[in-house]
């Protein structure tokens, strides 16, 4: 029962306290000798009746669970899943409704299967445990015979016009419309934007279609359509963004709005043309999800105080440095949040605009037209602004009149891609910026890093393997005060040990010293070494300090810095 999937089984039994450490590494040493299954060793030698531990599975996985399932299914039921489709998945229809299907699964643990199953029935599919003895008669029962059909139609069907040349315009828009492609589309992107996703691959390949979703900085890959249906779906995504559908050769950008829940997203799509295909990427823009707040940052109270004094100043520069998907952005956002006054007149030049907010003019830019962070920014001082906000420095004319404005009394917030807070004047300077014009306006540059959450849920002391105490420089061994945390793995992270983000920060606050070596066009290492002897953390100590505080593992800080 439940074969390979024992160390599930284990956390299951571990996390209820229904099992001892002790009882289940000898139960599973057992196994290991014996061959069968956790689930089968515990029920066989009486450590746990077979329905409760279904009844467990169920609550563990969040899934339905039928302790008695019926002899037999009726037909209307048991012929809205094809008998290859049911054999497969090993599963039998309970009940449907009109938008919803109820399958007992004889093996629920298969994480991918839902949404495979959702795509190819077209309705949302609800897992139910039950006892795979009994699902195995149900099987036996109503799918006898092999039969072809289902997902396998569905693919042959979504291959119109291949190897016959280029499909036409039509058949793309009549493959984009198939309530199967439709229903796929819509499950998958609903289901990002409900797991918090920033971003959306769809990914054609010679032999597969791959399907994947950022979320909290890493790629996952979700339950993917067969590698026919490609075609069909990207074209779907174009229809939905307004893009040519006939236009494969060329890269298309575009928007989609979303409904989700009863609220609209807004859903950036770029395609790409590959050599398998279009690959198409989508930026998820959620405004309910943006934490617009400095607090929900993880921001230490320092330099929260410290960049509140700078954004409550009537002139001068803030920098905001880091990486692409550092959270620079959502930094900015927390800072006009915070000075959104009726007083005064707030602008902003993004590429795109991300989030919309109530009170500041937000202009995205637009190179393909002339309408660059530059020529917005020299607009933007001929509607008499207090506050401006400019998505990224990339040039020196930007610098330049970002530089201009804080001198004519305009507090400029922007950002920079520097790996580090004193990288950011250097780069500046590196543009052709002259140290004289930095030293009178650039007031602090804030660099910052997002770094996965340990799951609270599942979160308990580990002990890092030395070779990454050492790359830290840490001592080789737990001591000293030095006690790190790891997530273990459980359903509420879908077993990655990590949940949502939080920020690490390092905070450059400009001094007399620290102007005294820009204007000597001093290196960076050397700006840093300063202030860190005036009491500045680098992002390395600040992110050991999260570490240290349980909220995130080395294995993250290695991975993000």
């Amino acid at each position: 029962m439940f074969a390979g999937h024992d160390p599930a089984i284990a956390a299951l039994l571990r996390d209820a306290g229904l099992l001892s450490a002790e009882t289940l590494a000898a139960l599973s040493e057992e196994c290991r000798l014996t061959g069968e299954s956790l689930a089968g060793t515990v029920v066989g030698r009486g450590f746990l009746d077979k329905g409760e531990l279904l009844r467990r599975v169920a609550e563990y996985l969040g899934l339905g669970w039928a302790a008695d399932p019926p002899p037999a299914i009726a037909e209307k039921i048991t012929a809205m899943v094809p008998a290859d489709l049911a054999r497969r998945y090993a599963v039998v229809p309970l009940d449907a409704d009109v938008r919803s299907i109820a399958l007992l699964a004889a093996d629920p643990f298969e994480s991918a299967m839902a949404g495979e199953l959702t795509f190819a029935l077209g309705r949302d599919v609800r897992l139910v445990v039950a006892d795979p003895a009994r699902v195995a008669e149900l099987l036996r029962r109503h799918y006898p015979e092999p039969a072809t059909d289902g997902l396998a139609g569905a693919a042959t069907a979504g291959a119109v016009g291949e190897g016959a040349g280029e499909p036409a315009e039509a058949d793309l828009a009549r493959m984009a419309g198939r309530a199967s492609v439709v229903r796929f589309v819509d499950v998958v992107l609903s289901q990002a934007v409900r797991e918090h996703a920033s971003d959306i691959h769809f990914e054609p390949f010679e032999r597969e279609f791959k399907v994947r979703c950022r979320v909290d900085g890493t790629l996952r890959e979700v339950a993917p359509p067969p590698p026919s249906l490609a075609l069909p779906v990207i074209s779907r995504l174009k229809v939905l963004a307004g893009l040519n559908i006939a236009e494969r050769r060329l890269p298309q950008d575009g928007r989609i709005r979303f409904d989700v829940d009863g609220r609209l997203v807004d859903l950036r799509i770029s395609t790409l043309p590959t050599q398998s295909g279009e690959s198409v990427v989508l930026r998820v823009l959620d405004q309910s999800a943006a934490p617009l707040h400095l607090a929900e940052l993880g921001m230490p109270a320092e330099i929260a105080a410290g960049l509140q004094e700078i954004i409550h100043r009537p002139n001068g520069i803030l920098l905001v440095t880091g990486p692409t998907g550092s959270g620079k952005t959502t930094t900015l956002y927390g800072c006009l949040r915070l000075i959104n006054q009726p007083e005064l007149k707030i602008l902003t030049a993004e590429d795109p605009v991300e989030y919309e907010m109530d009170g500041v003019m937000q202009l995205p830019v637009n190179p393909a037209i002339g309408l660059t962070f530059a020529a917005a920014l020299r607009s933007f001082l001929r509607q008499d602004p207090d506050v401006l906000m400019v998505g990224e420095i990339r040039d020196l004319e930007t610098a330049q009149i970002a530089i201009q404005a804080a001198l004519t009394g305009h507090l400029v917030l922007s950002t920079l891609h520097t790996n580090d807070a004193a990288g950011a004047i250097t780069r500046l300077i590196d543009m052709g910026v002259e140290p004289f014009l930095l030293c009178a306006t650039l007031e602090a540059v804030l660099a910052q890093r997002l770094v996965r959450r340990i799951c609270p849920d599942c979160c308990e002391v580990a002990d890092p393997p030395a070779a990454l105490r050492a790359r830290f420089g840490l001592d080789p061994v737990q001591g000293n005060g030095q006690v790190f945390s790891h997530g273990r793995g459980c359903a509420t992270c879908r077993q990655t040990g990590y949940r949502s983000r939080t920020g690490v920060f390092e905070w450059l606050r400009m001094n007399e010293a620290i102007r005294e070596l820009v204007m000597q066009r001093t290196p960076a290492p050397d700006l840093t070494r300063l202030a860190v002897a005036q009491g500045m953390q680098t992002l390395r100590d600040a992110g050991l300090r999260a570490a240290l505080a349980g909220r995130t593992t080395l294995e993250e800080l290695a991975r993000i810095a």
